[in-house]
């Protein structure tokens, strides 16, 4: 009896030509050293991103992303890409990667794009919210999900303050003094402070943010929220580029990164989505 050989399958999967993909991300940074690459042993989003989707791609895969989120931060709305010669369909990089990814990380969309696409340079906006727990008693069930405050704040007056903010300004006294950023000067499009409920909620858009930039600015309003500065004293801040006089920084834990927006010519799908408390 003559054997037949059972066909070989190759370990290597289909291979194409060079090409770029982008993914939206969302993750609970709750349990993550931040979103970049650290040394080895440091538990991070990228780490675990390029991981799931080097076997998926069969490949080693680097990533650049939209913002980098500090230690604590969340997302809803990140967005990375890279290059790859993996021959995978869309929904096999979606599929694929949350398969081999742990439960605080998904991936929500995948989109083909032309080589000048940059997740971080071709970004027009960044949109961050920002939630706050205001009440005497702290929550248990959110304790990592959002920022608290037992000292009632008035919103209003925060809401105020920060319309000082709107337009393009040097924002000096809202950066961390390990920001790398070449200059502080930034544009923000949007700003608004509101209560609902239990939560003060502060949403902010702009073309780019400096390290720390959110976190101090809701630092500053809250001090202005509990009546310790006029509401004029946001301007004077902003002013006088000074990050000592400012008001210290939030927690982590109430920081998202809700969404990212680019030109219309990539024809991305919206980044990401509002959490809502409250």
């Amino acid at each position: 009896m003559i054997k037949q050989k059972m066909p070989q399958h190759s370990k290597t999967r289909d291979r194409i030509a060079p090409h770029r993909i982008v993914l939206g991300i969302e993750y609970n940074g709750s349990l993550y050293n931040g979103y970049q690459l650290q040394s080895a042993g440091t538990r991070t989003v990228q780490g675990e991103l390029e991981k799931a989707l080097s076997k998926v791609a069969d490949e080693p895969i680097r990533l650049t992303c939209a913002g980098r989120t500090d230690t604590g931060v969340h997302a809803t709305g990140q967005v990375v890409h890279f290059d790859t010669v993996a021959g995978r369909e869309l929904k096999a990089w979606v599929l694929g990667s949350n398969t081999n990814l742990p439960r605080d990380i998904s991936v929500n969309w995948a989109h083909r794009v032309n080589g000048s696409f940059s997740a971080r340079f071709s970004a027009v906006s960044r949109s961050y919210r920002y939630i706050l727990f205001n009440r005497k008693v702290r929550t248990a069930v959110f304790q990592h999900n959002v920022a608290w405050s037992f000292e009632t704040l008035d919103a209003n007056a925060m809401h105020q303050a920060a319309q000082y903010l709107l337009g393009e300004h040097d924002f000096s006294a809202f950066r961390a003094s390990q920001c790398q950023a070449r200059h502080a000067i930034r544009t923000v499009q949007k700003i608004n402070v509101e209560r609902k409920g239990d939560y003060v909620i502060l949403d902010i858009k702009a073309n780019a943010f400096l390290h720390h930039m959110v976190r101090n600015i809701m630092g500053t309003l809250m001090v202005i929220g509990r009546g310790e500065r006029a509401i004029e004293w946001g301007w004077e801040i902003l002013q006088g580029r000074d990050r000592k006089r400012a008001g210290t920084t939030a927690p982590a834990a109430g920081l998202y990164l809700v969404n990212v927006e680019y030109p219309t010519e990539y024809g991305l799908p919206h980044s990401g989505w509002l959490p809502v408390f409250g």
